[in-house]
């Protein structure tokens, strides 16, 4: 491997053509060109004559706006990050883009005037050898070149050549400096620094299933999120109409993740939180540990369903329709076996009450051709929308409100009692049930757990909408119950599931992947591990990892490849001061600092903050000149990173937890928040599990 920088050089300063740097330079401003004439070609389109109706034009203008935002060149961010020279001549049994040709590839396609292609999208096939080629296997290509940038534009770039066998495999100096690059704003996109592990599940098929379970530092967001880029590059216009999710955990981490999609020049792709999905009701209550794990529990599907078909009464009466003159009876045991015929099929029960006038209406034609007419459809018809017929209807099978159903559960003993017998236990059935009355559904204090529930009710009642493609980040803090309601938008899509059994922090938090892909309706799915560490720098991963024998002692622990150790220090002070000291220590450094701590340390430790005068952020929020520094309550850590952490108070982070074990969770996402330093503060003394494995 070779590199090459410019040795000092001025940017400014004309280079020799025989440079390859300089050359470089022109093909990325020839690129930016023919980018900025793509945008403008978009931009002069005139659909005035080209659309039949006001609402086409709309769809047009929306769509050719979008593409225009997807076209837009960023200045800050490099337009292409690498270059495949390939080795051989093509031949038909090569793939294609084989054969001698060089590719630039980048975030997005960009082509000349001519329509050859100047950058090449980095989820084509042709670019796929980028990320995967190595001595050992070369995949065809001569030369891999990579390239680092400033601001935008080429400062230097590395060469690999694969297929020469007397130059060693070595790290890369450039991959290495940008995983590390200081994080500064929201999260942003990894498309230069996929590793081979990662690309294989980025460019997974869309028909299957994947949960990735990683810890720390192991990129796997950013993988779900460059799957969603990648199945639209393969997929659009199947996910075009069926529609991609992204959801989190809250709304810190999602806008925290935002702009990567956008950067990567997809736009559509929705992002909600769990609460979002199941927002039927307004939530304004909450739920104690005990009640929300029982809520959230997959038995609660049972009691549901079980409630939702008591509505069914077996007819005991028949029904007589009248036309003309003539009168035609349906017997009760007729009306019966039509009742439990459509209870055995196990269908919705919105679709089911539809089909009962009409199987009603059926049985009556019958007897018409019996006794020598000949009905039509027009006639049965006209049958199912008989008054009698109607009115049997509402009585045998009458329309049910999801919410009022879920409160009628949660407020009367008995009705709760009849439909979770056997299911759950009486002192279970106690925990859930409200012990203040309710007059109305509007006057309730929802919790998030019962608001799944109506949506678990609204699902047996009509079936939900499922999308193309689901990405869960931070599953493992899912309950059985939200895992329905998110499979229940993708049961016939696939999803990419992402989390880490070590970073569940609630009371119902994943045990097992197996188990909770049962509840997503995704047995099928392929589990892969991440276990290299890209981001938590190696002191900071070893010494957080001392908990990983209490929190999930079948877990492997992250492995980081970090070439630079970065900063970590356990520093015993003396009061606030000296943690907002910490702070300004760490914001010497470049990049963004992030000050965790226990939810109820937040209000003092801000006062502290701005009695020094230093200004600080809520968690999400993008970093700025004048404020790098952000404040994070250790409860929304989860999925956020910093350049630098300080973290104060370890035993106070666990005492926050309703018990130790997810305490020593909640801690240990704390702690591998940082990727270049970490500094832990602490007046008291720290969890013992800290001390146990130290050297």
């Amino acid at each position: 491997m070779t590199s090459r920088r410019p040795g000092g050089t001025p940017l400014s300063t004309p280079l020799s053509a025989d440079d390859p740097l300089s050359r470089e330079r022109s093909h990325l401003a020839a690129s930016r060109a023919a980018l900025r004439a793509m945008r403008e070609d978009v931009e002069s389109l005139d659909i005035r004559d080209v659309t039949a109706n006001w609402v086409n034009a709309e769809v047009l203008a929306r769509q050719i706006d979008d593409r225009i935002k997807a076209l837009a060149d960023l200045s800050d961010t490099p337009l292409f990050f690498g270059r495949l020279d390939y080795l051989h001549a093509p031949g038909a049994e090569q793939a294609e883009g084989a054969g001698g040709e060089r590719f630039y590839i980048g975030r997005r396609h960009v082509h000349d005037a001519d329509g050859d292609p100047m950058v090449i999208d980095w989820r084509a096939p042709v670019s796929q050898p980028f990320y995967r080629a190595s001595k050992k296997d070369p995949m065809d290509v001569a030369l891999r070149r990579r390239f680092g940038y400033t601001r935008g534009d080429i400062t230097a770039y590395e060469d690999e050549h694969l297929s020469d066998p007397g130059e060693a495999a070595r790290t890369s100096k450039l991959l290495q400096q940008e995983i590390e690059r200081p994080r500064v704003g929201p999260m942003r996109d990894i498309v230069a620094t996929i590793q081979p592990e990662q690309d294989e599940i980025v460019r997974s098929g869309l028909g299957g299933t994947v949960c990735v379970q990683g810890g720390p530092g192991t990129g796997k967001t950013a993988v779900g999120l460059h799957r969603v880029a990648y199945l639209l590059y393969a997929h659009r216009e199947r996910l075009a109409r069926t529609g991609t999710l992204v959801i989190g955990p809250n709304r810190s981490f999602l806008h925290y993740i935002e702009q990567v999609l956008p950067a990567l020049g997809e736009l559509t792709v929705r992002q909600a939180t769990v609460d979002d999905l199941v927002a039927h009701v307004e939530v304004r209550g909450t739920d104690d540990a005990a009640a929300a794990v029982v809520k959230g529990d997959a038995r609660m599907a049972e009691v549901l369903r079980r409630a939702v078909d008591s509505h069914v009464t077996p007819p005991t009466e028949p029904v007589v329709v009248v036309r003309g003159s003539r009168r035609w009876r349906g017997p009760a045991y007729e009306l019966e076996d039509i009742v439990r015929e459509l209870l055995d099929r196990d269908i919705r029960y919105g679709a089911a009450r539809e089909a009962l006038p009409q199987r009603i209406a059926h049985a009556v034609l019958v007897q018409m051709e019996r006794s020598g007419e000949a009905p039509d459809d027009r006639v049965q018809d006209a049958v199912a929308r008989n008054s009698a017929v109607k009115a049997a209807v509402k009585a045998v099978w009458p329309p049910v409100d999801p919410a009022k159903l879920v409160l009628r559960l949660l407020t009367d003993a008995d009705f709760l009692a009849r439909q979770a017998e056997g299911v759950l236990s009486e002192e279970e059935q106690k925990t859930i049930l409200w012990r203040k009355p309710v007059r109305s559904v509007k006057s309730a204090r929802w919790s998030p757990a019962d608001a799944v529930l109506v949506d678990e009710a609204t699902d047996l009642i009509g079936r939900t909408h499922s999308l193309g493609h689901v990405v869960l980040d931070e599953a493992q803090d899912l309950s059985p119950m939200q895992y329905r309601a998110v499979g229940r938008r993708c049961t016939t899509g696939s999803a990419t599931v992402l989390g880490d059994l070590a970073q569940g922090t609630t009371p119902w938090a994943t045990r097992s992947w197996e188990e909770a892909l049962g509840h997503l309706g995704k047995r099928d799915a392929v589990i892969e591990e991440l276990t290299a560490g890209f981001r938590v720098p190696t002191d900071v991963i070893a010494y957080a990892s001392r908990l990983l024998p209490h929190i999930a002692p079948g877990l492997t622990p992250v492995a980081s490849v970090r070439e630079n150790p970065g900063s970590f220090e356990v520093r015993a002070v003396a009061g606030d001061a000296d943690v907002v000291a910490a702070c300004e220590e760490a914001l010497r450094h470049e990049g963004s600092i992030g000050l965790i701590a226990a939810d109820a340390r937040v209000p003092a430790l801000a006062d502290a903050l701005a009695a020094a005068g230093l200004p600080h952020l809520a968690p999400g929020a993008g970093t700025t000149a004048e404020a790098r520094l952000t404040l994070v309550p250790a409860s929304l850590a989860k999925g956020l990173e910093y350049d630098y952490v300080v973290l104060d108070e370890p035993r106070a982070v666990v005492d926050g937890e309703p018990d130790e074990r997810t305490g020593l969770r909640r801690l240990y996402v704390a702690l591998t928040r940082a990727v270049s330093g970490l500094t832990v503060t602490h007046t008291g003394p720290l969890p013992e599990q800290l001390a146990q494995g130290a050297s």
